[in-house]
């Protein structure tokens, strides 16, 4: 019941976190906190479970709960975790606390309710990291969107109602479409063996015609593309990234889009492994035009938070393009990359809350000087502008890399495009860093550096990006095995063995 539990915990957490609140809002945090400790704690044991075990994920896994549901109707209350899972199940765990760290002092009104809503989510992400049958899967993609919706609208700034009915509209067409393809697969399952099931494993090699199958896999994709998100489907990135909160952004940046890049992996591969292929091209070309594009218009950004925010749709393009190159180098790196992101700009994303929390203000134009007034901070900025361009000693060198040289593999010109991503990445960090840290010192003087407790979760952050530069292999090994089986994925011999 393990896997159970570690969704569990969150969702009880997050009801008495409500409750607590009626004695104090510290009490509200700190049960919000234990309930993830716990969870981790949990992970933590999955973890060394699965120490020397290079196997997990190649059809063995490391934990696997079923129950009956409704079995009267094919659906089943099915958990696992391999490789893959539990090294996003572990992200998603880890970004959870530094949400909840991050806005310790920040949110000051329905603390309660806000960390019930944080919690939520948290469980929601996990449970589609976790989920087996495509219904249970769905059941938690969809429990993602409300709370996320609420954090957004009461607890985001000026334009934050607008920016949340956007965000809950694209992700639930996303949704809606992607139930319509499962429910495809569950008739077609059923017709062709007299079984109808949402079983995850069964409905693999489902056989389906060409038309069927490739409508049926665009359903799919649409969903998993919103959420990552690719370009054209990523106009609700910028405004809900500006609107929410701290840990919304953090939330939204290092783990929402994670699931779309999820379920390619873990869905949209092995179901539809022939028409993914035909897919692959077309998704490669869209990969790098979403590099280019939103490295380009991050850079003509006033908004500080919106410019972090394009960011990440040129960095989910390097996800996208590892995805579907077709071989075990780019899908590695795309996974790294998953991480590194998470983590890089999570920390981006605090770090314009805590600059938004002394100047009450996002302009780039009102910044500048930053470094002789708070130089603790403008250090942690220096240290994530460096790991969000790539340079080598962060986890985001490894993973850009490696989608490179797999991308190579595949196609020369879309790597030599995709390259040009980083050299534009280069620019708009360096430009943050001058912009706002050196320069004119501006009208804002008098402030405060970071307190204990921001310092403390910069400084987890800033070793967590070293420790998955300068040690890749931790995750490259224990996925290595997941991504060797999933369809039209090449046997190249790994880089750091």
């Amino acid at each position: 019941m393990i896997l159970f539990l570690i969704i569990l915990l969150p969702l009880i957490g997050g009801v008495l976190a409500w409750i607590a609140e009626r004695k104090s809002a510290l009490l509200s945090r700190c049960v919000s906190l234990f309930a993830l400790f716990a969870a981790t704690l949990l992970v933590v044991r999955l973890w060394t479970g699965s120490a020397g075990t290079l196997e997990v994920g190649r059809g063995i896994w490391l934990e696997k709960l079923v129950l009956p549901w409704i079995p009267q109707f094919g659906i089943g209350f099915q958990l696992a975790v391999d490789g893959l899972s539990l090294v996003l199940a572990s992200l998603t765990l880890f970004l959870g606390i530094v949400a909840v760290l991050c806005s310790w002092t920040e949110v000051r009104e329905r603390v309660g309710f806000f960390h019930f809503n944080l919690l939520w989510i948290v469980a929601g992400i996990l449970g589609v990291f976790l989920s087996l049958d495509l219904l249970l899967f769905y059941v938690f993609w969809e429990l993602m969107l409300i709370p996320m919706y609420f954090l957004i609208s009461i607890w985001g700034h000026e334009g934050r109602v607008r920016a949340a009915w956007k965000f809950f509209l694209f992700t639930q067409a996303g949704g809606l479409l992607m139930l319509l393809s499962i429910l495809v697969l569950y008739f077609a399952h059923g017709r062709e063996t007299g079984i109808f099931t949402f079983d995850y494993e069964l409905l693999l090699g489902t056989p389906l015609s060409p038309a069927v199958s490739f409508w049926t896999m665009l359903g799919f994709f649409i969903a998993f593309g919103v959420k990552l998100p690719v370009v054209p489907f990523h106009t609700w990135l910028p405004d809900a990234h500006t609107e929410a909160p701290t840990a919304g952004s953090v939330i939204l940046a290092g783990l929402l889009l994670k699931t779309g890049a999820y379920g390619m992996l873990r869905f949209l591969l092995p179901l539809f492994p022939e028409t993914a292929g035909l897919l692959a091209p077309a998704a490669m070309v869209i990969a790098v035009i979403g590099i280019v594009y939103g490295a380009l218009v991050a850079f003509g950004q006033t908004d500080l938070k919106r410019l972090v925010a394009y960011t990440s749709v040129s960095h989910m393009g390097f996800v996208l393009l590892g995805i579907f190159a077709g071989n075990i180098t780019a899908r590695s790196g795309a996974v790294l990359q998953i991480v590194a992101h998470g983590i890089s700009t999570g920390a981006l994303f605090l770090l314009v809350g805590m600059i938004q929390e002394r100047i009450h203000t996002r302009e780039l134009g009102r910044m500048g000087g930053f470094w002789s007034g708070v130089p603790r901070l403008s250090a942690f900025g220096l240290l994530f502008c460096l790991a969000s361009l790539g340079l080598p000693g962060f986890g985001n060198f490894v993973a850009e890399f490696l989608v490179l040289l797999g991308t190579y593999r595949s196609s020369v010109p879309q790597s030599a495009l995709a390259a040009s991503g980083l050299v534009l990445a280069a620019v708009y960090s360096l430009w943050i860093v001058q912009k706002v840290f050196h320069g004119e010192v501006t009208e804002q003087r008098g402030l405060m550096d970071l307190s204990v407790r921001e310092t403390f979760i910069l400084a987890v952050l800033v070793a967590a990006i070293f420790w998955l530069g300068l040690h890749p292999a931790a995750v490259i090994d224990i996925t290595g095995p997941v991504l060797e089986n999933i369809p039209c994925c090449g046997q190249v011999a790994g880089i750091f063995q």
